[in-house]
């Protein structure tokens, strides 16, 4: 009797020790399987935010685009109103009310973070300036800017016009 006893706990425990191995081969896969859909989670999450920067981004450059688009519109408005400003004129009070026509339309562009691109005394940019023109003044340094025909103005770091310009030397 104590031998088919002793067969019987033999059997027993293998039969534990198998059911335990299988355990953990179960458990082994379960984990593994665990970590792979944790790191496809991860690459989602981080292809989703990939995708909302970019997304952001084409929205900015297309609302800046459109933005471009109406201010360039606008350009020959302001420029008409500068040439009124400097036009001669007897009524002054004409001449103020287009001074804070033009002023007022300037700060509406500003407040789109329009600016206007500087120009006279700055050195001649290709980027920003237009040259209709060379002329020799020893005043004036190598490439620089000496009169402006047409204002150019610029939005964040996009050109919307570029400024016409004589350049000295």
């Amino acid at each position: 009797m104590e031998e088919n006893q002793n067969v019987e706990n033999v059997q027993e425990t293998q039969d534990t020790t198998q059911i335990q191995d299988e355990s953990k081969q179960k458990i082994e896969a379960l984990e593994k399987d665990v970590e792979e859909t944790n790191d496809r989670l991860k690459r989602i999450m981080a292809e989703f935010e990939n995708y909302k920067k970019r997304n952001l981004k084409e929205k900015e450059m297309q609302y800046n685009s459109i933005l471009a688009d109406v201010i360039n519109s606008l350009l020959p408005v302001i420029d008409n109103l500068e040439k009124a400003v400097v036009a001669e004129t007897k009524d002054q009070n004409y001449k103020q009310g287009v001074e804070l026509v033009l002023k007022q339309l300037l700060d509406v562009l500003e407040g789109f973070g329009v600016k206007k691109i500087e120009a006279v005394g700055k050195p001649f940019d290709p980027e920003l300036h237009d040259a209709i023109s060379h002329v020799e003044d020893e005043s004036l340094g190598e490439q620089v800017v000496k009169e402006e025909y047409r204002t150019g103005y610029i939005i964040g770091d996009k050109v919307i016009r570029h400024s016409m310009v004589i350049v000295a030397n």
